[in-house]
């Protein structure tokens, strides 16, 4: 059997995409509970409906990056989501500034959910290094993503866009301006 690389570069970025799934799902998690959740986007079709919510948050908000990022996934071929719910730990550990756990807001996320959610993103990131798929971690498209539901019951988003091509679209990206856009707003 011969493949031709080219043919099955998607396949292969789908299968990093997996590797990086099971990445984060052992990585160290706050008194061992696992509460991340994961979903990985790779059908052309899902990463359009991303983009398209990406594109509508960045015009009705005026964050420009968004609208960067959203066309920005569509250069790659797929994207990782790894989430977290609010979920107490219970350690009062004061990290999300209240002295103790049951003196936090009901829908201020526990600061050990973001230490989870963000070890597990770095776990990800490192396979994906070690396989030599290009990565972006993107605030954007995780943000953007909880409009769509996938990850349900999460309130953390961050995605991880995910590429093999000979120039990592990820990098050395332009900012999008809108045409209406004033000189001090391209800034």
């Amino acid at each position: 059997m011969v493949q031709n690389e080219r043919i099955i570069r998607h396949e292969l970025v789908v299968e990093a995409g997996r590797r990086m799934m099971m990445a984060a799902r052992t990585a160290p998690k706050a008194r061992g509970v696992d509460i991340i959740e994961i979903a990985l986007v790779s059908e052309r079709a899902d990463l359009e409906k991303l983009s398209a919510v990406m594109r509508s948050k960045g015009e009705e908000s005026g964050m420009q990056f968004l609208l960067r990022d959203s066309e920005n996934i569509l250069q790659g071929d797929a994207v990782l989501l790894i989430g977290t719910p609010i979920a107490n730990q219970g350690l009062n550990c004061a990290y999300c500034g209240c002295e103790k756990c049951v003196d936090k807001p009901v829908m201020a996320p526990c600061a050990m959910n973001s230490v989870d959610l963000g070890i597990a993103v770095g776990s990800a990131c490192s396979i994906a290094a070690t396989l030599c798929v290009d990565t972006r971690v993107m605030f954007s498209a995780g943000w953007s993503s909880l409009s769509l539901d996938w990850l349900p019951g999460c309130t953390q988003v961050i995605a991880i866009a995910l590429s093999c091509t000979s120039k990592n679209p990820f990098f050395d990206r332009q900012p999008r301006v809108e045409a209406n856009t004033s000189e001090n707003e391209k800034k």
